[in-house]
């Protein structure tokens, strides 16, 4: 076993999100009449924490429009857009097949809130799949690495022990500030020529690719 605990970030990773993170981002942005905000410039926020996406977007925004911002964007995340979200191809069968391996564990860290990540592990069902999760309300937004270290403590792993796999370069470097292993999967948002400035310990072009060099 190469690592005993494989740390996941969510949107870009395990999940094709962004399609759908963009389209609620640019109709929330048009509604708190801040403007039309570029599908690039939001690609980049998606991995932070909400508060700071919006501060990081929208420079010099007020609070009170910054919160319609966010309300608005909670609204057609939640129920007012269908782009659909699948899982990318292969990573359900093949979490299952890191599952079958004795005292392998799994996790979650993102820039979701606890709300939103447990809306979508009971919408498909993969809630069960991880032994701890943190997200961006209840702890600090990445590239801070306190989600990564509350994770290592609650399931009692040392650093060396485990790996961070990510789509950004918030994720690897959260990583890299407590010295902890990462991977970088290059289907997500961020460029390959960005993460690889995190220097990752592997990169992934693709899931099978990903999952096979998890498998060791």
């Amino acid at each position: 076993m190469r690592y005993e605990l494989i740390i996941f970030d969510w949107d870009g990773t395990l999940m094709d999100s962004a399609p759908k993170i963009v389209a609620c981002m640019q109709a929330a942005a048009l509604e708190a009449e801040w403007g039309e905000l570029e599908v690039a410039a939001i690609e980049d926020i998606i991995g932070l924490g909400l508060p700071e996406a919006i501060a990081k977007l929208c420079p010099g925004i007020g609070p009170a429009q910054a919160e319609r911002l966010r309300q608005r964007y909670s609204h057609h995340f939640v129920s007012g857009n269908t782009t659909p979200m699948p899982f990318f191809e292969g990573v359900e069968a093949q979490v299952a097949r890191l599952l079958e391996r004795p005292r392998q564990r799994l996790a979650v860290a993102t820039g979701k809130s606890r709300r939103g990540l447990d809306r979508v592990f009971a919408e498909t069902g993969s809630g069960a799949w991880f032994h701890a999760s943190r997200t961006a309300d209840e702890t600090r937004s990445k590239p801070h690495p306190q989600m990564l270290s509350e994770i290592l403590h609650e399931l009692g792993v040392p650093v060396e022990r485990a790996v961070m796999v990510g789509d950004t370069e918030y994720d690897l470097e959260m990583a890299r500030a407590i010295g902890m292993d990462r991977v970088a999967v290059t289907y997500g948002v961020h460029t390959p020529v960005r993460l690889a400035a995190s220097q990752p310990k592997w990169v992934a072009h693709n899931v099978k690719q990903l999952f096979d060099w998890l498998n060791g």
